[in-house]
């Protein structure tokens, strides 16, 4: 693996666990696609920080389980807004 590509892989890690961020949030924080920052948090990141990969999977499983939550209110606010 290429020195940018672990040290990213690990930067966009430590963020994640900061600031409890989605895949979005970190893929617009670090100028890369969500396909990438998926991939780097589900297949590089166990290879090269098990325990953080841990930690992280934890965050990625929270956001997954309220992204219906986060869906539902951006909708919401959508109407909301159009019915000003």
């Amino acid at each position: 693996m290429k020195d940018h590509i672990y040290q990213r892989v690990l930067e966009i890690a430590e963020f994640m666990v900061t600031v409890q961020a989605t895949v979005r949030q970190a893929a617009t924080a670090f100028g890369v696609s969500k396909s990438t920052v998926h991939k780097d948090l589900t297949e590089r990141l166990p290879i090269i920080n098990p325990q953080l990969a841990e930690r992280v999977r934890h965050i990625l499983d929270i956001n997954k389980a309220e992204r219906h939550i986060r869906g539902g209110e951006a909708t919401r606010k959508k109407y909301l807004e159009l019915s000003s």
